[in-house]
Order: C-alpha cells, then structure tokens, then sequence
C-alpha cells in the first residue's frame, strides 16, 4: 500500500473502520510509541487501526532534545539493563532503520574552573563507558567516533562563545541525534501506513473497553465505535484517563529556543554541567535550522495534565542562569525566542521516602513498563523517546499473548522506516543535504516540486529553510490537515511565536488550495 497520508485517505479509512469488521488491533496514542505499536503490529501481519485525538506526535514525543541517547547516564545509577537498551536501540535508528533522520552528534563538555579535576575524572570514566555501551551494542565505530579528550584551543574552535578565562580543555564525546522528533514520528506512521495500518488523527475515544472503543471524529463530530481483538493504549501522560489503574508521574522537561546567531558558530553541542549536581547538564543542541535550543529541565508536575504544557518562568531562568556560568557573554531572556515543555509519562511505581514523599521525577526509572488491564486493555507507559521500538514490541507482544492472536515475530528492529536508505544512497541523491536529512530518499521529490513552481520553491520565511513545497509535500503525503499540523508539527516553524505569526497566512493558503478540511 501507498506510505502517503492525506485528507481523502483518512475519511475513507476512518468510514471502514467504524462500518466494517473488528481489526486485530486498536491502537490508541499517535506519539513515537504509538505509530511505533501500530508499525510493529501491522509489519506482523495483524490488521491495525490507529488513532489520536489531536495530530501525529501532538504530545511528548514533539518536545524532546532531539537526542537518540546510548544509555550514559544510567550507568551512574547502575541501571545497566536500561543502559543497554538505550545503547542498542540507537543504533538499530542509526544503522538499520532511520539513518537518515537519526545521525552523530559531537558534544563538548567544557572543563570551567567550576569543574574540578575529581568531577572531570569522573566525567572522563563515564564517557568511555559510554563507548563501551556503544561497543556492546555492536554500533560501528564509524557510526559513533570515540570520545577524546580536547586542549583549551580545540574546546573553543568547537564552541567559541564559551569563557576562556579559566578554560582547562574538554571532553568531545558523540551521541545519536533526530533531525525532528516529530519527522521520526511521522515516517513511522507512514510505514505502519504502508504496511496496511489505517492511520486517523483528530479521532478522540471516548470509551475504551477490551473489544474496541466508542469515537468521535474531531472535524465532523459524529460519533462510532471501532472493533477490535486486541487494543493497546499508547497515549503517554494521558494513560490514566483512558484505564482505571494506572498512575503516572509527568516530569517536565523545558527547552529555550535561541537564534543561532546570539551563540555564534557552534560545530558542536554542549554539556554544560549543572553546578552542585555531578551527573546532570543542561545541552546546548544546534538544529541546523538557524535556531538553538537549550535544555533540559527536569520538575515534578501536579494536577490536571495540560495538552500542551506552558513553560514556567523558573525553568527559563534556571537554563539562563546555567547556560550563563560558562559563556563569554551570557544570554539575556529577551534573546529566548521561544520555549517548549513536553512531559514524560514516568510510571509512578518508586517506593516513598521515610517522610511519605516521592522521590525526585529525576531519579524516577526510565524503564518502560506493559500493564494488562482486568479487562485486558494493555498500556504501555514510562520509557523514552530513544525505547519507542522496544516499548512497541514489548505492547503488540502482550496484546498478541493477551488475546490469542494468531502473528508473525517482531520484525522493526530491521524495518526500514519511509525514506531510509544506506548512507552512501543518501549521498548520492540529487537534492539538498537539508532535505534529505528530512525526507531522506523521498527529498528528490520534495526539491522537484520547488524546482516546478517559484512560489513552491520560496522560502515560507525569509530567515528559516522551509520552502512552501515542504509544505505542499505535508499536506498531500503527510497528513497534514490544518495550519497547526503544518507550522506545529510537521516543520516545527510554530516553535518560535514570531515565526508562527509570520507564516500563519502561507500555510492557510497551501492548505485552501489544497481543499484541506481544517481550513
């Protein structure tokens, strides 16, 4: 079947599977996890429906670093198995299934006088072990360079607005790195789409029971009931609201937006470490896009789950004030163009302490958890962006067992997800690198549309890359349905306010052409 995803696709799809026979398998939630179950069911040969209340990576999974990380820090805590994971996972996304959105990332660590020699001992350790994950996971050298160690002169050529005063050196380490979050996101639903899975945004339940749900369609408001053998909910943060049962404990984690020119030429990112804590940083993150982004926090959130969670003013100020402690000239809060939080859906399992208090969100495992309802609806919760593919599996593994279904063995971790292809392929197409870093083999057919009309190959702004055929290209294949889908989600223009504003009215107009129904 055709990856490509549109207006038309969606009504037909979302018709069939309200009036036609139960599929095997609901999937609720169209974050990484999510599209990620609904790939791995479908690539099993089981029939799959997948819906979101909103869009394609409306929640967590658009408001991360951007980072596939090799399981570093949980070496600190000796959680080894979490540690592995991580580590293989990101090289199955590097190597096998997503190389072209997913690639090396080099990091400097500066050593600052407010680093002492015992604490960049302890940094230098964790960075080959770190390579020894990487070795582990059988994730070539080519792939992942080894971390080495940096004089005064190379920390700066690779960060030149850091202090010099006082500057020992550094450590380069390197690690996995989404070109988007969301793109990553979209190109699994696409190949769970191609694989025969029906893919509707904007589609919320309303009831979830063990044989289905009760729906309604977000653009018409009428309501419908899907079938289903098996259903899995995959909906993160939101979980609990779905199934009685479960308890999550969202973290929030806060990123800056920056122009890239307040920081300068940055060829590397940063690990800036967070004074009085040994191992916690804030990243300084380049996109490549003329933008910056700087994080991340890590704060317990109480009461109502927001849809898209405010950044507070006390996480800005904390990312400036430490961002600050090594820079020449420190970023000032009218530099931070925009901020975003996402929160993580940590399962709430950690024993209290002595005074009855849960511990810090921060020390709250990382590992992914699958629970099977009485009723037998399995959700999936905890985890990371870097485990969607293991959580997935993990999710359509109890559902099969749950309930009998007759499919084949996991086959993702050697899937190639929509655009894929060997790096010396992606070299070889005839299309700009930026491009194929997002479209990978599909970006010769995104520049071939702005090559046949002037106003699809003008930028949508005069200061960020986006061209009006990526816009196009969201709308007829990536299911794009309003101008939200289209700045939010699909080129990420909306991060910065001033930015969305400017562009509202373009994306308006490709959409109206288009007979979008969001417009």
């Amino acid at each position: 079947m055709s990856a490509s995803l549109s207006a038309a696709r969606r009504a037909r799809e979302l018709a069939a599977s309200t009036a036609g026979p139960a599929v095997d398998v609901l999937v609720v939630g169209l974050g990484a996890t999510g599209a990620g179950a609904a790939l791995d069911a479908a690539a099993r040969g089981l029939s799959v429906v997948a819906v979101d209340a909103d869009d394609l990576a409306f929640g967590t999974s658009r408001w991360s670093s951007k980072l596939i990380h090799g399981g570093l820090r949980y070496l600190a805590s000796a959680r080894f198995g979490v540690a592995h994971e991580s580590a293989v996972e990101r090289g199955v996304l590097m190597e096998r299934t997503a190389p072209h959105l997913v690639a090396a990332q080099p990091f400097v660590l500066p050593l600052t006088p407010l680093v002492a020699r015992g604490q960049a001992a302890v940094a230098w350790t964790g960075l080959r072990a770190g390579d020894a994950l990487r070795l582990g996971a059988r994730t070539a050298r080519a792939t992942l360079p080894a971390p080495r160690r940096l004089t005064a002169v190379e920390t700066r050529r690779l960060a030149p607005a850091l202090r010099s005063d006082g500057l020992r050196g550094g450590l380069l380490s390197w690690d996995g790195r989404l070109t988007d979050d969301a793109r990553l996101v979209t190109a699994l639903a696409r190949t769970a789409a191609a694989h025969g899975a029906r893919v509707l945004t904007r589609v919320r339940v309303l009831e979830l029971t063990s044989s289905g749900a009760r729906i309604r369609d977000g653009l018409t408001g009428e309501e419908g009931e899907i079938r289903a053998r098996a259903v899995i909910n995959a909906t993160g943060v939101w979980a609990g609201g779905l199934v009685d049962g479960i308890r999550v404990r969202p973290s929030r984690g806060t990123h800056l937006v920056l122009r890239a020119e307040r920081l300068g030429p940055l060829p590397a990112g940063l690990h800036v470490p967070v004074p009085g804590e040994g191992n916690r940083f804030v990243l300084v993150l380049p996109q490549g896009d003329g933008r910056v982004y700087v994080g991340l926090t890590d704060e317990p959130v109480t009461g109502r789950v927001p849809d898209v969670p405010e950044p507070p003013e006390t996480d800005i100020g904390f990312l400036l004030d430490v961002l600050g402690s090594v820079l020449e000239v420190p970023v000032r809060r009218e530099d931070v163009v925009g901020a975003f939080a996402g929160l993580r859906p940590l399962l709430d399992t950690a024993p209290r302490g002595r005074s009855g208090a849960a511990p810090r969100t921060a020390d709250v495992s990382r590992r992914h958890a699958v629970l099977t309802s009485p009723d037998g609806v399995v959700t999936v919760v905890g985890g990371k962006l870097t485990t969607y593919r293991r959580m997935a599996e993990d999710a359509v593994d109890a559902a099969v067992a749950a309930r009998r279904l007759t499919a084949g063995p996991c086959r993702t971790a050697a899937l190639p997800l929509v655009g894929a292809a060997a790096p010396r392929v992606l070299a070889g197409l005839r299309a700009p690198g930026r491009l194929v870093r997002r479209y990978g083999t599909e970006a010769p057919a995104v520049h071939a549309l702005a090559a046949r009309d002037p106003r699809l190959g003008a930028r949508v702004l005069p200061d960020h890359p986006v061209t009006g055929a990526e816009l196009l290209w969201a709308v007829r294949h990536e299911g794009a349905l309003d101008e939200a889908d289209l700045l939010d989600r699909r080129t990420r223009i909306g991060l910065v306010p001033e930015d969305r504003a400017a562009a509202l009215a373009t994306a308006r107009s490709f959409l109206a052409d288009e007979g979008a129904p969001g417009v």
